[in-house]
């Protein structure tokens, strides 16, 4: 009898705790840029709760919140030294957010806070100022719960979420075409760059464009971003180009990526290559290029049990 107790209390307490994890998820991911250990932290979280499930919990979500913010500031004081020491630009691991067997995003704010310009923005905040900026912004937490989740006053946690946003409020970039005008654009960059069209890429890029490539030093990039609409053009223009001439040229289709449609290569059943743009004023204002094979195996990884993405041609 005892043992069917214990097994009636562990499957409601999964019932429970499924009923979270894409709130945790979305937590985990924005605060470590890594949908792999994301994951991993999410599953800390659900052991954790089984052992102290006993204890009296007075509010699911903030108490499974707490546990998962603790654990990714852990993570993020654990990862410092391994970013410093990265070879090369770090950018966010890219994660599919399309309706077939994607991540979904609720709303448009959700969207843009799960941009890959904007995950990338958040790695200039300190572990704290991340987590303050992340729960109140994006997750609608009070300072007084946050306070709770990261034992600080709630007072603290205002002034901490107001520092964190003086030092984004530059740099987001809030202009957000049209899907179908983020879709056209991706088409002319391709068919731009492949073709080696110099005029045609420049016209399509802002002044003050940005490229960011992620190699990881196990794939050949540019270990510094490339700036301005002239070296940026140059950069794509002799690059793209070359994927038409391999001898084993990429296959290329279309994905939505973190939000905004993006390039998928392909290496036959390999993702090779992720390419998102950041738009502004309807011209490119940066390009994130994902090579690392460790950065793009969770992506891959939902694209497969989901329907083959639409081909690009």
């Amino acid at each position: 009898m005892r043992a069917m107790d214990e097994f009636k209390r562990k499957e409601n307490q999964g019932e429970e705790f499924e009923h979270y994890r894409v709130l945790l998820f979305s937590i985990a991911y924005r605060m470590t840029g890594s949908a792999s250990d994301a994951e991993d932290l999410v599953q800390e979280t659900y052991l954790r709760y089984q052992v102290s499930a006993s204890h009296e919990i007075v509010s699911l979500k903030a108490y499974l919140s707490t546990i998962i913010t603790r654990l990714a500031l852990d993570y993020l004081k654990s990862a410092r030294v391994a970013r410093e020491q990265y070879i090369g630009a770090w950018l966010p691991e890219p994660i599919l957010t399309s309706e077939d067997g994607g991540f979904l995003l609720a709303d448009l704010e959700q969207q843009e806070a799960l941009s890959l310009a904007f995950l990338r923005l958040l790695e200039a905040l300190s572990p704290p100022e991340r987590a303050v900026f992340l729960l109140h912004e994006v997750f609608d937490y009070p300072f007084s719960e946050i306070g709770t989740m990261l034992e600080k006053s709630p007072a603290n946690c205002r002034q901490i979420f107001h520092r964190a946003r003086r030092a984004l409020q530059d740099k987001r970039v809030r202009f957000e075409p049209e899907p179908q005008r983020q879709r056209q654009l991706l088409f002319s960059f391709l068919s731009a760059s492949q073709a080696g069209d110099m005029a045609a890429l420049t016209s399509l890029l802002a002044q003050d464009a940005v490229s960011w490539s992620d190699g990881g030093g196990k794939v050949q990039s540019n270990l510094k971003p490339i700036h301005g609409q002239q070296a940026v053009a140059r950069f794509w223009s002799f690059w793209l180009s070359l994927t038409r001439t391999n001898q084993r040229p990429l296959t290329v289709t279309l994905a939505e990526i973190n939000g905004s449609p993006s390039i998928l290569f392909w290496e036959e059943d390999s993702l090779v290559i992720v390419i998102s743009l950041t738009l502004s004023a309807e011209r490119i204002k940066e390009i994130y290029a994902l090579l690392n094979p460790a950065k793009l195996a969770y992506l891959q990884k939902q694209l497969s049990s989901s329907r083959r993405p639409s081909s690009f041609e």
